[in-house]
């Protein structure tokens, strides 16, 4: 049934597409980007070991520890450099574009920093307070079970899919907590320590393989109220910790930022394919015992647009994660309230430039030939990666695509934002 003119909703004001004009980095941003390149080729040279091991090497986390990654958008207070989200947004692409499983695992831990800050002071100090350097996985499906009893709850359960979870001091566990009388269960975090889970070996996948994302298990764990979160409070970015960090970073919106570190990973993924492939290509040789055998790939057409679709696939994704981490900055800092529209509209970002690395990634993966098929060739590698990035619920198109649409139209947009 269409709707009489009187019946329509009021479309909603879209975000503007414009973005602030780009930031020069501070000091710290740029002493820490000088420092992760400069361990970029090590971690290139361990790309195949990760995903042998199946989780990151060790030798890989303990470098972007002394770097400062995990310090990225950690507070002041508590040691961190408490940069925008942008800058470690930027971090995890680089990383990524030398090993995706390394920039997607590690750069959970360090945004999860971000995520701890917004605890009450309470957990903080107990995640921090004699380790500064402590960093924490998540697993954000609430599979478990919360029991409350006095002064907390008792968590039981499985919680899959922890990326990084051996390099991690603290877990992050969702699970549903009873809202009240008449009230409906409350979607919560709730932090643990790492000598009170057990890893069960779960990770064997075709992509992102050496993220090491091992299955939580708790058995009847206390969790005290201190250290739970709801979603709801950092979700609009009215989170306790907002008040113990007076810098605007921390009242932005959990899934305006959280998202774009998982998206990066694609974008970083499909840009190290990129410089893979013009490596290999551009003084390749076609061989004999095919039709027009001995001549310069480089040279064909077909090569040609291929480089140059991935490329700009690669320059807009990248694009439209950094504007949009910008833009949801420049309203925090301003006192701004950050919207519904403004909350979707990142979703819309982070979900699209996952699936322009996928293009990207894509268009060079289906040109490399018979040579493309070896496990060692690190195209088919990230090819691998950016499609395990795609299949994350977070970054679905279709979901996300589709409540964007909702929104833009006019109707209730169901999702996550």
């Amino acid at each position: 049934m269409r709707l009489a003119p009187d019946d329509t909703l009021p479309r909603p004001q879209l975000p503007p597409l414009a973005a602030p004009a780009t930031p020069e980095p501070s000091p710290e941003a740029a002493a820490l980007r000088a420092a992760i390149r400069r361990l970029l080729p090590e971690i290139r040279a361990r790309a195949a070991e990760a995903e042998r091991l199946r989780h990151v090497p060790q030798e890989n986390v303990a470098a972007l520890r002394e770097a400062g990654l995990f310090r990225t958008v950690q507070p002041r207070l508590f040691g961190g450099l408490e940069q925008d989200f942008s800058v470690l947004v930027e971090l995890v692409m680089e990383i990524a574009a030398a090993c995706p499983s390394t920039g997607w695992a590690c750069g959970l831990l360090a945004a999860h920093q971000w995520l701890v800050a917004a605890f009450p002071e309470a957990a903080q100090r107990e995640v921090w307070g004699a380790t500064p350097e402590a960093v924490a996985c998540a697993s954000y499906a609430p599979t478990g079970q919360a029991v409350p009893i006095e002064g907390g709850y008792r968590l039981s359960g499985r919680w899959a899919f922890a990326s990084g979870c051996d390099a991690a001091h603290w877990a992050i566990c969702s699970a549903l907590l009873p809202g009240g009388e008449g009230q409906p269960p409350q979607l919560s975090f709730l932090l643990v320590p790492r000598g009170e889970i057990s890893l069960d070996d779960t990770w064997h996948t075709v992509g992102l393989a050496g993220t090491g994302s091992k299955t939580l298990v708790l058995r009847d764990c206390f969790v005290p109220a201190h250290r739970v979160l709801r979603v709801r409070d950092t979700a609009t970015g009215s989170s306790p910790g907002r008040q113990l960090h007076a810098n605007p970073l921390y009242a932005i919106p959990m899934l305006c930022n959280i998202p774009s570190c998982l998206a990066a990973t694609a974008v970083g993924a499909a840009a190290g394919a990129l410089e893979s492939y013009l490596d290999m290509t551009s003084q390749r040789v076609t061989r004999g015992a095919v039709a027009g055998g001995g001549n310069r790939m480089a040279e064909f057409p077909t090569i040609q647009l291929r480089v140059a679709e991935a490329a700009a696939s690669v320059d807009a994704a990248r694009e439209i994660l950094l504007r949009d981490l910008r833009a949801r900055a420049a309203l925090a800092r301003a006192g701004e309230e950050i919207s519904i529209e403004d909350r979707i509209a990142s979703r819309r970002g982070q979900a699209f430039a996952t699936q322009l690395g996928l293009r990207a990634a894509e268009a060079l993966n289906a040109s490399t030939g018979g040579q493309g098929l070896d496990l060692a060739n690190p195209v088919q590698r990230a090819w691998r990666d950016v499609n395990a990035v795609g299949r994350h619920i977070s970054l679905n198109w279709d979901a996300v695509g589709s409540m964007y649409g909702q929104m833009a139209l006019g109707l209730e947009p169901k999702g996550q934002y």
